[in-house]
């Protein structure tokens, strides 16, 4: 049976959601702040990710230690995550901690020191962390390939720009977090076995008092020109594509899900078969959704020998082409097992519905019930998947390569 979800918004515009999972013992949360990598200033990009490792480091009046010491008291696994719209802050513990744990999290999100003695470390990380990407070409890629697929600022690295950090200041972090680290526009998911109406007093008891201002609206600019090659000396090739499919709000959302699972879903997958099985093109190949509020992408991957990679780009286009052709039954039917897998699992898992309940409301303003999911892939049939894969073929492809020479482009060019 499906647990009533309970929702309701604190005076200063907190959205909170809230799932009971009677069958566990545990409750997670998972916070949306609107202070993610698109509000980093032109030339500070990396200035939201800096913010996200200066959170722990210290929160009204606790040391960095004493804020570990009492957040690890309560046995809470936490951790903090930037993305392009939010600064996400997810834990979970056992139910019977989590009101007690509230307190801390509230100090430590709505009161961190942010001292110019902690900047220095968090940026050092941050850059470090930049710096490991240089040297693997599959990350790589996946940022360059999402830069020529968003416009800016929505393509932005959500990790930062190593040219950028040098110039981020520590009063850039300050005014950041002052702008954008509001309640306004703020969603907070909770789910686990915890009674709504002592969840709802604690919640309002730590966090009425948050105070900021309302986040504006993001403008989009344009997107680098695509083909891109990024020259790299090295036997391999990485390639990405990238082309336009619907949002997560989109009635048709989960045919286009049922599309790239078919175009990649697993090791009985149309890319996996097709490309790497059969032909021994590659050695990696996938491809998956990518959504934001208002674009989706749906992006592709291959990593290959350089010998190989311009038949391994021809191929996969000419795949992702045909995905319409010769749909079975029982390929659809291995697509929606492996969907209510992943399902069962997070119907388990408080930390994964936390997660679903804050990203639901941004993107949809509701929450998706697991049944629903569940009614919405079993209604799924051939004929329909097959009728949305032929409306919705790609028209054109973003595509960037990393390796030693760039690729001729013909078979992705001639789609425009």
């Amino acid at each position: 049976m499906t647990q009533r979800i309970e929702s309701f918004r604190l005076p200063n515009g907190l959205l909170v959601v809230f799932e009971p999972m009677r069958d566990v013992q545990s409750a997670a949360l998972s916070l949306l702040v609107p202070a993610g990598g698109v509000r980093d200033a032109a030339g500070r990009c990396g200035t939201a990710a800096i913010l996200g490792e200066m959170f722990p480091r210290g929160a009204d009046g606790l040391s960095s230690r004493e804020l570990c010491a009492a957040l690890d008291n309560l046995g809470l696994q936490r951790s903090f995550s930037v993305g392009s719209a939010h600064i996400t802050f997810s834990a979970a513990t056992t139910a019977d901690r989590l009101a007690d744990a509230l307190p801390l999290i509230s100090r430590m999100i709505t009161r961190p020191h942010l001292t110019d003695e902690d900047f220095e470390p968090a940026r050092d990380l941050i850059a470090q962390g930049l710096m490991s990407l240089e040297d693997e070409p599959r990350q790589r890629l996946g940022k360059v390939l999402r830069q020529h697929s968003y416009p800016a600022p929505w393509g932005n690295s959500s990790e930062g720009e190593l040219t950028d950090l040098e110039t981020i200041t520590p009063d850039d972090v300050r005014r950041h977090f002052q702008a954008f680290v509001t309640p306004c526009d703020a969603i907070l998911g909770i789910a686990g076995n915890l009674d709504f109406a002592s969840l709802k007093d604690s919640i309002q008891s730590v966090f009425s008092e948050w105070r900021g201002p309302a986040v504006p609206p993001v403008t989009a600019g344009s997107c680098p020109v695509s083909p891109y090659h990024l020259p790299h000396d090295s036997a391999q090739t990485h390639l990405g594509l990238a082309w336009e499919t619907v949002t997560y709000s989109d009635e048709r959302y989960y045919e286009a899900w049922a599309a790239v699972s078919l175009l990649s879903g697993g090791m009985s997958s149309r890319l996996f078969t097709e490309v790497r099985e059969k032909r021994g093109l590659c050695y990696a190949i996938s491809a998956s959704l990518s959504t934001l509020k208002d674009q989706a992408r749906v992006m592709a991957y291959a990593g290959t020998t350089s010998e190989r990679a311009q038949e391994t780009l021809e191929v996969t286009v000419a795949e992702v082409l045909r995905l319409h052709e010769g749909i079975t039954e029982d390929e659809l039917q291995r697509c929606k097992a492996r969907a209510k897998s992943s399902l069962i699992m997070q119907q388990e898992s408080t930390s994964s519905r936390a997660s679903s309940l804050a990203r639901d409301m941004y993107l949809l303003g509701r929450v998706v019930t697991l049944d629903e999911i569940h009614h919405r892939i079993d209604s799924l049939n051939v004929p329909q998947v097959k009728n949305f894969i032929q409306e919705y073929a790609p028209r054109s492809m973003v595509l960037v390569t990393i390796g030693p020479q760039p690729l001729n482009a013909d078979c992705v060019n001639r789609l425009a």
